[in-house]
């Protein structure tokens, strides 16, 4: 009886060992239909579709490296989608190490009067090439693409790298049937594993492999198994207001966290907050330079020193900094930070330039904080351990009666309290040396505001004529002193370009100046309006807020991130006189988003000669969940609409 049983358990092990295989040989095999596929019914803007991948990263048991095995199934359903045909592997070269690739098996299918033609990828069509000191890359493109076409190709690399273990994109910029990944990690290696872009896994499965890999002397480690894998997953697509592609890439990541030798020595790679606090306090780069002394005299003036207000002393040493000198455009935070060069040249990067701001207000008994960001095109920094290459940006936080104001003096528009749009990503690490550092919020207080008032006379010629009042605030400030500022001439040409017809005159600013908060402008108009026999078609926008929908996915699966709150106003007083009435006015709308969140009012009114009429929007949060996505196209269309399609239709009395 023992022998059936074992003989049972034996024959389940193999079946089951045979099936795996046999399941993976089978997905990986291309049918008819496939072939036959003509669009993906899921999402018909689709130009290609990966119908199967899977990867497996495992140790080799002979040679300790870590080897991935990998293979793609895709089908191309247009010319379009002929990229997906181009193929390139990146290898990492550290010093004598790197990695390698083999055993690359590429194929195109295609089904032509009813056969299947098979073409295989030639080695001599394999191409290396050095992209950089660290990186080679390996590129192939699969041969005889056609519409219709279903490519398969297969490789393995080898990597020395342990600390580096290979991780897998479930999402792309093409959609996905079906995409896992299969990772043994020995006991010795222990790693952070981070799941990023909030994509639910249709598999989760993980075990314990006993005596998977075998050192010296007999020792041997376990392995912990792992399969991850995610179907229908939608293509990756990116839109207008959102930060950087990395924060929402459905994907598995590993970061070494501590590696245990055969023979019991331990290293520890990834390191708590407090750990890197002490080591940030003393680097030779941006912790010396935080911690030297500068004298306050050799670099502000005694009217400065002697301010006894510390929010106007603050403003006044943030000023002078932001003037005296240039950022050099470099992100590189940890290295080639002097202040010492910056003050010798004038110029300097980010770290150089924030630090000596942060020096000159501790200096003068300001408290004053460094805060390491990332920015909105380099990604989220991670928040459950600290990765600090994932910071590349400085800025500084000051504390005055309370209040916390975050400074940047790269740019010598930006106004005290504010930074570039470019740091607006969630959160930063404030490095407090003494209690600690720790994680704060980067979002604007204040609200950004653009007000246009209109206030116009038609005569009875039609000619209109009149006067326009813009007052911005906020981020919409800070554009628009810029592009004033930098270009004056241009500034006004352009003004006059968004309309035909209209002629500018008497322009003047009557606030604002290159680093204030407020920028409000004036100006008189002329306007021809066209007549149609008695009747006159007057488009009432003069100033258009948005031209296009910036939302056209079908599907938006990440947030959409505006970076700051915001309120647009639209106001227009029209006098007719005695010599034109009131045919037809546009229609009126009072929409709002889902929990009151944001909303849209548009109203017209006539008084007399005089029509009045009012477009307000509103954004009341800088973030929205994808959820809104629907919600928010459907509001920007009939923010788009409003503009371009309401008319106030005149009669010649």
């Amino acid at each position: 009886m023992k022998k059936h049983c074992f003989i049972l358990c034996f024959l389940f092990i193999v079946l089951n060992t045979f099936s795996q295989s046999t399941n993976d040989a089978f997905k990986y095999r291309v049918n008819l239909n496939e072939l036959k596929m003509k669009t993906y019914e899921k999402d018909s803007t689709a130009n290609a579709l990966v119908l199967y991948e899977y990867g497996n990263s495992f140790v080799s048991k002979s040679e300790y490296d870590l080897r991935t095995e990998e293979k793609h199934k895709i089908k191309i359903l247009n010319r379009e989608g002929f990229d997906n045909a181009n193929i390139v592997i990146h290898l990492y070269k550290s010093g004598n190490r790197e990695e390698t690739v083999k055993n690359i098996i590429a194929t195109t299918y295609n089904l032509i009067d009813g056969e299947v033609i098979k073409t295989n990828l030639q080695k001599k069509d394999i191409f290396k090439e050095k992209y950089d000191e660290n990186h080679t890359l390996i590129k192939f493109t699969l041969p005889n693409i056609k519409e219709g076409s279903v490519i398969t190709y297969s490789y393995t690399t080898v990597s020395p790298f342990m600390f580096n273990y290979h991780g897998w994109n479930f999402q792309s910029d093409i959609p996905k049937l079906y995409s896992e990944y299969n990772a043994s990690i020995p006991a010795n290696w222990e790693y952070n594993i981070k799941l990023v872009g909030g994509k639910k896994l249709f598999i989760n499965d993980s075990k314990i492999e006993k005596d998977c890999l075998e050192g010296r002397a007999g020792s041997r480690a376990d392995c912990s198994n792992s399969i991850y894998a995610m179907k229908d997953v939608p293509a990756f697509i990116e839109e207008d207001y959102m930060t950087s592609k990395s924060n929402y890439l459905a994907r598995i990541e590993y970061e070494l966290k501590t590696f245990k030798s055969f023979d019991g020595r331990t290293n520890d790679y990834t390191k708590t907050w407090k750990t890197v606090d002490a080591e940030f306090k003393t680097d030779k780069d941006i912790g010396r330079q935080l911690n030297k002394s500068i004298k306050l005299e050799d670099h502000v003036s005694t009217n400065i020193i002697n301010e006894t207000n510390a929010l106007k002393k603050a403003k006044a040493i943030y000023k002078h900094v932001q003037k005296k000198y240039t950022w050099n455009g470099e992100y590189k935070i940890f290295a080639n930070v002097s202040i010492k060069d910056l003050i010798k040249n004038k110029s300097g990067n980010i770290s150089s330039i924030n630090i000596l701001l942060h020096n000159l207000l501790n200096e003068a008994n300001i408290d004053a904080k460094a805060v390491l960001i990332s920015t909105r095109n380099n990604g989220f920094p991670t928040k459950i351990f600290p990765v600090i290459s994932e910071f590349n940006y400085l800025i500084i936080q000051v504390s005055i009666d309370g209040k916390a104001y975050l400074l940047d003096a790269t740019d010598r528009y930006l106004s005290f309290g504010e930074i570039p749009f470019r740091c607006l990503n969630s959160y930063g690490r404030l490095m407090d040396f003494k209690a600690g550092s720790k994680w704060i919020d980067i979002a604007p207080k204040e609200l950004s505001t653009m007000q246009h008032r209109v206030l116009l006379n038609m005569n009875e010629n039609a000619t209109i004529t009149g006067s326009i009042n813009s007052k911005t605030t906020g981020y919409h400030s800070l554009y628009t002193r810029k592009k004033y500022y930098q270009n004056k001439d241009a500034y006004i040409t352009d003004l006059e370009n968004k309309h035909q017809n209209l002629e500018i005159f008497d322009y003047e600013v009557t606030k604002g100046e290159e680093t204030n908060s407020e920028f409000i402008e004036a100006y008189n108009i002329e306007y021809n309006s066209d007549e149609t026999g008695d009747l006159i078609y007057l488009n009432p926008f003069f100033i258009t807020i948005f031209t296009e929908n910036p939302f056209k996915l079908q599907e938006r699966t990440y947030p959409i991130d505006f970076g700051y709150k915001d309120t647009f106003y639209y106001t227009l007083r029209l006098n007719l006189g005695e010599g034109y009435s009131i045919l037809e006015k546009p229609k009126g709308l009072n929409l709002a988003l889902p929990n009151k969140k944001g909303s849209v009012l548009f109203s017209t009114t006539i008084q007399g000669s005089f029509v009045n009429m009012l477009f307000k929007i509103s954004f009341k949060e800088a973030i929205y969940p994808s959820e809104y996505y629907p919600y928010l196209k459907e509001f920007m269309s009939k923010v788009v609409e409003i503009q371009s399609n309401s008319l106030l239709v005149l009669k010649k009395k």
